[in-house]
């Protein structure tokens, strides 16, 4: 079975940024990308190129889920980042299972 990991994608006012969580590797070496736009949200399609581009796919069976979060907690007023977290596994490689 493929080890997986989990990518996520945020937003907090500003542009859209995907990166796939590599516990085990610090954080500046993180596959990333960041969209030079603010909207709208990248697609379906657009996510799945630009992590193909990193080396990596949706999971069979996973799907984006979505959470809010806010950069000062319990405050109501504070700006929210709107999060989205999916499944990933390692491209495969032709030739390989």
């Amino acid at each position: 079975m493929p080890k997986t990991f989990q990518a996520q994608m945020a937003n907090n006012g500003g542009r859209w940024h995907l990166y796939v969580v590599l516990l085990s590797t610090p954080v500046r070496q993180w596959p990333e990308h960041a969209w030079p736009r603010t909207a709208p949200t990248p697609t379906l399609t657009e996510r799945a190129r630009t992590l193909a581009g990193l080396g990596y796919e949706v999971a069979p069976a996973a799907e984006w889920e979505w959470i809010e979060d806010s950069d000062t907690p319990g405050d109501p007023a504070s700006p929210v980042r709107l999060i989205a977290t999916v499944t990933v596994r390692p491209l495969r490689k032709e030739g390989r299972a």
